[in-house]
């Protein structure tokens, strides 16, 4: 069993992914966690290359807006993502998606001290 940092939570969410302000991908995030997420979209990405992320991971709010992640891997399992920038209020809605996530998988989250921006 891999343990890690972040844990992530199994998720059918629909997403946007922009590269360079303008190119516009439709994704679909399989994996979340408080410091990335695994995607799968039609975009066949470079490790390394900086993208824009709107996950919307409510039917009836906003998308989360994260401001910029990067390419960690790509291949046959999809594509994993780092987040590196994330307004307050953004990380604040994704640590309630996810923490309700870790409550229907059975899991308590359990966030590293000082891993994210106090309220």
């Amino acid at each position: 069993m891999v343990v890690r940092k972040f844990p992530r939570f199994p998720v059918s969410a629909p997403s946007t992914l922009v590269q360079r302000d303008k190119l516009r991908y439709n994704a679909v995030v399989k994996d979340l966690s408080l410091k990335g997420c695994r995607m799968e979209s039609t975009l066949r990405p470079f490790t390394g290359m900086q993208v824009e992320l709107f996950l919307q991971v409510e039917a009836d709010a906003d998308p989360i807006h994260i401001n910029k992640a990067t390419v960690r891997w790509s291949g046959s399992q999809g594509i994993g993502v780092e987040f590196l920038t994330i307004a307050a209020p953004e990380q604040e809605r994704l640590k309630q998606v996810v923490e309700h996530l870790s409550i229907t998988a059975g899991q308590a989250l359990i966030v590293p001290k000082g891993e994210l921006p106090k309220k």
